[in-house]
């Protein structure tokens, strides 16, 4: 029973961020059509289980969600072991995204980050540095944004502080998204 009883947490909880953020989500939305469109990219990151829906996020894009179609460009900035032990070795962990985000963003792509505490230091750096770069930050946290509210341009917020939560709800969202940018994309 104690799963039925999870399944309509997470259900109320959709359904609850999207009265509460349904239009943020859907400005997010065009935000990375438009850049896609402009010739930019995705640059997607997180920490633990955030890295792993990163990296599942950008296969749906470079791969195929629901359609076969022309790849769509986005990287997952926690994927490459030599660079993520080379920064934080020489650098220090804060530094690992941050300096993927200094070497690949440009001026309009999207910095899409990941954090259901939402006060990561590694995140915040490569917001910070998304800033510098003139990239439009799209942030995915837990209730309230915690420091990386003030860094966003889209906050998407997920209304609860239970990691296992905020992490399905972030994955439907980003399932949601990659069939939008998908279909925009594809007409």
């Amino acid at each position: 029973m104690r799963n039925r009883e999870i399944a309509g947490r997470l259900g109320r909880l959709l359904d609850r961020f999207f009265r509460d953020k349904g239009g943020v989500y859907e400005d997010a939305a065009r935000a990375c059509v438009r850049s896609l469109r402009a010739g930019g990219k995705i640059l997607i990151f997180g920490n633990g289980g955030s890295a792993a829906e990163a990296q599942h996020f950008s296969a749906e894009l470079v791969n195929r969600f629901l359609k076969t179609r022309p790849a769509i460009p986005a990287v997952a900035l926690s994927t490459d072991t030599s660079i993520l032990t080379s920064i934080g070795n020489d650098s220090g962990f804060d530094r690992i995204f941050s300096r993927q985000v200094e070497a690949l963003a440009e001026s309009g792509n999207i910095a899409l980050a990941l954090s259901t505490s939402g006060s990561s230091p590694n995140i915040i750096n490569a917001l910070k540095a998304a800033r510098k770069k003139k990239c439009v930050a799209i942030v995915l946290t837990g209730k309230g944004g915690g420091k990386l509210a003030s860094l966003s341009d889209f906050l998407l917020d997920v209304p609860s502080s239970e990691t296992p939560r905020v992490q399905e709800v972030h994955l439907v969202l980003l399932h949601l998204l990659a069939e939008e940018i998908e279909n925009s994309l594809s007409s």
